[in-house]
């Protein structure tokens, strides 16, 4: 799956804002300098921002956008799916009976992407802001890596009386476990 760079920049002017408009509003101009976004994409995107109604605007001299809602309170999930980004991880269409294969029957893995895409949107959802600009971001998955232990043909694992915490897949590659 990949985020476009509707959904990417938008997500990155939204920080921008919420790190730059504490004072007041924020100039697009501004944050298309700090960020090196266009200022005519910008433009497209915020009024997307507006309509969803993500971000107020403020007209005139020392005008500009501002937060509809407290960081803390902004998801990144809605802030994607208000520039028209849709979040998910399959070639068909969310949510319809017909799939992507010539015959409009599901692929053997749909099931797979299907789920990986709500967990994408599960983990957006998740974060807000706040996390994103205080850089809180790293760890929110609670994903961790269980180092196996050292292997010893033919004994158990390297420690005595012990299992191996994790089973090594061939290539020597770790379990990746998601905790709740």
């Amino acid at each position: 799956m990949r985020l476009s760079t509707k959904g990417r920049y938008a997500v990155m002017a939204m920080a921008d804002l919420a790190s730059h408009g504490g004072i007041g509003p924020v100039s697009l101009a501004e944050i298309a300098d700090r960020q090196e976004i266009s200022l005519s994409y910008l433009e497209q995107l915020f009024g997307k921002l507006r309509r969803a109604g993500q971000v107020k605007s403020v007209r005139g001299p020392g005008g500009g956008y501002m937060l509809a809602f407290p960081a803390d309170q902004t998801r990144i999930a809605d802030i994607v799916l208000a520039v028209d980004e849709p979040i998910r991880a399959t070639r068909c269409r969310p949510g319809s009976p017909l799939g992507c294969r010539g015959d409009k029957g599901r692929c053997l893995t749909h099931d797979l992407w299907e789920e990986l895409g709500n967990h994408i949107y599960l983990f957006l959802s998740a974060v807000t802001l706040a996390h994103v600009v205080e850089r809180r971001v790293l760890g929110m998955s609670r994903l961790t890596r269980r180092e196996p232990a050292i292997q010893i043909p033919g004994g158990n694992g390297g420690h005595a009386g012990e299992e191996p915490e994790a089973p090594v897949r061939p290539g020597g590659i770790a379990d990746v476990v998601l905790t709740p």
